[in-house]
């Protein structure tokens, strides 16, 4: 039997608690206990990105960050972007350059594209391809990925 412990956090602005066993993976909490079903678990190694969601403004594998580890932080998924009724100005490039394929591994390529633009708004084209190299995809050949993540460094903040 496990051990549980009770954690506190911010999940996409919102206080929250959990009582999580002690090695319950953040991806499982968020999908299972919070019904969050935007990172998806396809590799489990930390390779693919399809997991992605931002712990305290950095970008992480939830399938290999422990839930207890998130005890006290603030953690943001892709269901977190939205603040109004409008799409992130990330997830509207994504839409407007038909970037999103089979929206398998989007969610978390959304994720680590928002953390490029909020750590790194400077980046050149490739250096947005060294940021979203960890971000697998099978359906796309990136370059209508770029192009949105270009679009959207350029464009944040203004109402769409």
């Amino acid at each position: 039997m496990s051990c549980k412990v009770e954690i506190k956090f911010t999940l996409n602005g919102r206080p929250e608690k959990a009582i999580v066993p002690v090695d319950l993976n953040l991806l499982a909490m968020l999908r299972d206990m919070f019904d969050l079903k935007g990172a998806k678990y396809a590799c489990g190694e930390g390779e693919c990105g399809a997991c992605t969601v931002i712990v305290d403004k950095l970008s992480v594998n939830s399938c290999l960050t422990f839930a207890v580890d998130c005890d006290g932080r603030e953690v943001r998924t892709v269901e977190g972007l939205r603040a109004t009724d409008k799409l992130h100005p990330m997830q509207r490039a994504f839409v407007d350059h038909g970037a999103i394929q089979c929206g398998f591994c989007m969610p978390g390529m959304i994720m680590q594209a928002t953390h490029l633009s909020d750590t790194s708004p400077g980046l050149t084209r490739d250096g947005l391809k060294r940021g979203l190299e960890g971000n697998v995809c099978r359906c796309t050949g990136y370059t209508k990925v770029l192009d949105a993540v270009s679009d959207a460094m350029n464009t944040e903040g203004v109402d769409q």
